[in-house]
């Protein structure tokens, strides 16, 4: 089977709806970007954590086979609607019931299977919980675009008004880790953004903040355990996604 991504805007601020079918090899992992994912996968409704590292997945099965759909929440959106702190759940796959009670879990899951179009559902729940959950902390979406433009750490807390220590303990909650591995993980994603339309690793590098090729370079072996010459030969081609490995426009499928 051909591995396949597809996605689209939710009709949830900020979220992203997708889709992935078929196996997902090493060479194509799920990169860091910052956000949470609630899943289907499996016939089990899952959270993806906030990452710090690739992460491959394999089938709920434990075979080849990664085919599920998600919902991908806007960066530090996702811990008022599930309940719990991002920290709680870095690097972690969580199944929905251990954060929620198990016969709600049951219920929503039973709903969502029995729909005629599963991930429309998935959506619907997440758009029902939203409705009815804590507003994100107004301050997360400021930090997030901040450190998205490339801005230092201390110009984004000066920004929102906020000390070192407020900083780093409200982007934990929100995120799963302190501003300046956002800021890494962040700024990854935009390099990596450029070399897939072709532009040259130096260049890249410049235009994201890094002070060379090499600075680059490290911060892509750490973060996805690649180089930039591997990362790019596991998607294929430039216009490939980063975290997919698949062709599409900006998307990134756990």
């Amino acid at each position: 089977m051909d591995a396949r991504y597809e996605e689209r805007a939710s009709r949830l601020g900020g979220a992203v709806v997708w889709t992935w079918t078929g196996p997902r090899g090493p060479a194509r992992p799920v990169l860091p970007d910052g956000c949470m994912d609630l899943l289907l996968w499996g016939g089990t409704l899952v959270v993806a954590g906030p990452d710090t590292h690739a992460f491959t997945p394999q089938g709920a099965d434990g075979t080849g086979d990664a085919s599920c759909a998600g919902i991908r929440f806007a960066p530090g959106t996702a811990p008022a609607l599930l309940g719990v702190p991002a920290r709680e759940l870095r690097d972690r796959r969580v199944p929905l019931d251990a954060l929620w009670p198990g016969a709600r879990v049951r219920r929503l899951t039973e709903r969502i299977d029995a729909a005629a179009d599963p991930v429309a559902a998935l959506e619907e729940a997440a758009l029902r919980r939203a409705a009815g959950a804590q507003a994100p902390d107004p301050l997360t979406a400021a930090v997030a675009a901040g450190l998205r433009q490339g801005r230092s750490v201390g110009e984004v807390a000066r920004a929102v008004g906020l000390g070192a220590r407020q900083l780093h303990r409200r982007s934990l909650a929100a995120f799963g880790y302190g501003p300046k591995t956002l800021a890494r993980i962040l700024r990854l994603q935009r390099a990596l953004a450029l070399v897939r339309t072709g532009t040259a690793y130096a260049d890249a590098a410049y235009a994201v903040g890094c002070t060379d090729q090499a600075h680059l370079a490290r911060e892509v072996r750490e973060l996805t355990g690649t180089t930039l010459g591997g990362y790019l030969a596991g998607i294929g081609h430039g216009a490939e996604d980063a975290r997919s490995g698949t062709a599409q426009p900006s998307g990134d499928g756990r």
